[in-house]
């Protein structure tokens, strides 16, 4: 296996707190911190890691500095989220996972994906961001530790 890895969890999983994408922000960064996280993955993007972290109140530097310093497991980073989101409540959490679950990716991300791993991009393809980054991250893991 390479010295890099691709994250594999999903943005359409959730832990404890009940917020999805946080697991997989936590292993981007977590990655990202320990110089292993696969080319052409950003430990914090614009997209979902950009949506989790304003939905939260988090501030992303602390998140980083935090995991950077502290190396958590993923229960230890959701006891720190807790002490410090800002916004932490059943309804910020339910609006952010219906937002992450909705997105639907641009055509031009869409076609690439689909014309990567060999899908027609038709009326049964996938076209919501979530199934779109699983199908990618299966992909690149695909073509760095299996091919």
């Amino acid at each position: 296996m390479s010295d890099t890895y691709v994250p594999l969890i999903s943005s359409g999983v959730a832990g404890p707190l009940g917020v999805v994408h946080l697991p997989r922000l936590w292993q981007k960064v977590s990655l990202e911190a320990n110089g292993k996280l696969a080319s052409g993955y950003p430990a914090v993007g614009k997209g979902f890691d950009a949506m989790t972290l304003a939905a939260l109140g988090l501030e992303e530097q602390a998140v980083r500095d935090y995991i950077k310093q502290n190396k958590p497991t993923y229960p230890e980073f959701e006891a720190w989220v807790k002490k410090n989101a800002k916004s932490l409540n059943r309804e910020a959490i339910e609006k952010h996972n219906a937002a992450v679950r909705g997105y639907n990716a641009d055509d031009e991300t869409r076609r690439g994906i689909l014309g990567a791993c060999g899908i027609p991009d038709d009326v049964s393809a996938p076209k919501d961001a979530v199934n779109l980054n699983n199908l990618d991250d299966w992909y690149e893991f695909h073509q760095a530790v299996l091919k």
